[in-house]
């Protein structure tokens, strides 16, 4: 009888087919092409801006942007680690209803938070009344309140609706280890707060620093909060330069400025998670979960209302006062412009989402089938574009495009004697290109995570069955991947609803969706005009966020 050990395992065959290397590569090409364009243009200038930009523009936008990093990054910080710690180590009363309710604010874009805590903080708005009608104030003069419309008050505002970003990322490193090290450290004699500092906070780091990356990443993508509070950072300073100095030249070497910027905040994150290994949860767990702490008290009852605070801010605030201005407009929620404005929104979102899970799905299947470094630096090389902020991203397409539509224009009348004039600069499908690019890194991570749970032995079982790699992946992998498949779809339908800096740049003229309707209205000084569309907008991307949640959390507790 031939021994077991003498069996020797069949070689696994490596991808060798050089049109999906060279399909792959090309998407990463795409990618990167708008940061080399942005960079040419940059270098290309005369330098005539620089006097100008350095004495008047820089010093004072690179030193608000640096300081409402700082600020939000300190806020979301407090928030969302409290958050997650309070809900996974305590029991008290409407912890569940609290524990997904505390993502509502990510459905709220920053820009509608900005509009509506504008009007909630306003002379005429229900805060200042309010505490004219308690002390008998009867103009401004006789009192001073704080301005929302300045750099704390911009900080405040982003803070109150990115913080969710913190909490998910650290709630689920609390529930899959948190409570059961606390544990730990308690029996060794530990104070409470000893081990919050001492034992949690470590373990948490890494999620904490993904978090906040991704916060700041947001914050430098934001223009409509900035520009709304008057708040010259540097994003809203490419913005400025390029339309009211006509200068693209100027607002490209702004723009590589700020991408050096997200570098740096890149590297910070990497090097905050370097060597930092922990434990994953799996069979040798208990099944049963440690028990939370249960409050006795007025602390039962003040650590609910303290943890509402976030809700209430980011998200009872912006849904309370556009829904006051919606109730009022009711007919615009059938008005031809909201209508319009709506369909190019799901058009424009529906189809990004097409298009990153179908590029995500054959840039991971081919990594996975392939196995080589090439293929995953190629990955990685188109999974840039979530770096980059929205108004890099399309200022740098738009030179692209542009580049792109003159070349065949000029190619076209040189030998068929007709112009193609401009078909993809100003169009929609410069907006979809664009939400493509920057959101398949979102597409891309989601399919990942489901497709990194699936053992690797599923590829050599199905070619033993004589399957080729694409039957393989159309008749195996896909069916398994549908719950990824759908939650990276989600994920990139929502940020492209919300999307407004790049579809700024990068719209056709009469092209509005409910970002951009928002916007308009409120550039005019009449936000209470998209009210309608802020709810619409808010209502599309709360069902998914609140979904996702409680499947990124059922997720954790199953690991446990």
């Amino acid at each position: 009888m031939a021994s077991a050990a003498g069996v020797r395992p069949l070689p696994v065959k490596r991808l060798r087919h050089p049109l999906i290397g060279t399909l792959a590569l090309a998407v990463g090409i795409v990618v990167i092409l708008p940061v080399l364009s942005l960079a040419f243009v940059a270098l290309s200038g005369t330098g005539e801006d620089w006097p100008h930009l350095i004495a008047n523009v820089l010093p004072g936008a690179t030193r608000t942007t640096l300081a409402l990093l700082a600020m939000v990054a300190a806020l979301t910080s407090i928030a969302g680690v409290a958050c997650a710690w309070a809900v996974v180590a305590y029991d008290f009363p409407f912890r569940r209803i609290l524990s997904w309710a505390l993502v509502l604010p990510l459905a709220v874009p920053p820009y509608l938070a900005a509009y509506a805590f504008g009007e909630f903080f306003h002379y005429q708005g229900p805060v200042q009344s309010l505490v004219r009608a308690i002390f008998g104030f009867e103009t401004i003069r006789d009192y001073w309140f704080p301005d929302i419309r300045s750099t704390w008050g911009t900080a405040f505002v982003l803070a109150s609706v990115l913080y969710p970003y913190v909490y998910l990322t650290t709630r689920i490193v609390f529930l899959m280890q948190g409570r059961n090290i606390a544990d730990v450290a308690r029996t060794l004699g530990a104070s409470p707060a000893r081990v919050f500092w001492r034992v949690l906070l470590p373990v948490a780091r890494p999620a904490i620093v993904a978090g906040v990356a991704l916060v700041l990443m947001e914050t430098i993508n934001d223009i409509g909060a900035a520009e709304y509070f008057g708040v010259r950072t540097l994003t809203v300073a490419v913005y400025t330069t390029w339309l009211n100095r006509g200068s693209l030249e100027g607002g490209a070497q702004i723009a590589i400025l700020m991408l050096v910027l997200v570098l740096l905040l890149l590297v910070a994150e990497q090097w905050a998670r370097r060597r930092q290994r922990f434990h994953s949860g799996r069979g040798t767990h208990l099944k049963v979960h440690p028990p939370r702490t249960a409050l006795k008290g007025w602390r039962r009852f003040a650590l609910p209302a303290a943890v509402s605070l976030p809700i209430l801010s980011g998200f009872g605030v912006p849904i309370t006062i556009f829904g006051q201005y919606a109730s009022r407009r009711l007919e615009q929620f059938v008005s031809p412009d909201v209508a319009s404005a709506f369909l190019n929104s799901l058009m424009t979102a529906s189809l990004t989402a097409i298009f990153t899970v179908v590029i995500a799905l054959f840039l991971l299947n081919a990594q996975r089938l392939s196995k080589g470094r090439a293929m995953a630096a190629t990955v990685r090389l188109a999974s840039v574009g979530y770096a980059l902020p929205g108004g890099i991203l399309g200022l740098g397409l738009l030179f692209v495009l542009a580049r792109f539509d003159n070349s065949l224009d000029t190619f076209a009348r040189a030998w068929f004697g007709f112009s193609t004039g401009l078909l993809l600069t100003g169009s929609a499908a410069a907006v979809i290109i664009a939400c493509t690019i920057r959101f398949v890194a979102l597409a891309e991570g989601a399919v990942r995570s489901g497709m990194e749970k699936l053992p690797g032995s599923l590829d050599e079982a199905a070619r033993s069955l004589g399957k080729t790699p694409a039957q393989s992946a159309a008749s195996v992998l896909l069916p398994l991947l549908k719950p990824a498949i759908l939650t990276a779809a989600v994920l990139v339908f929502v940020d492209t609803v919300k999307e407004l800096s790049a579809t700024i740049l990068l719209r056709p003229f009469g092209f509005s969706t409910l970002a951009t309707h928002v916007y308009e209205n409120a550039s005019r000084g009449v936000p209470e005009e998209g009210a309608v569309a802020a709810i619409v907008i808010i209502i599309t991307a709360m069902v998914p966020v609140v979904l996702l949640s409680g499947a990124l959390v059922r997720d954790a507790e199953a690991s446990l």
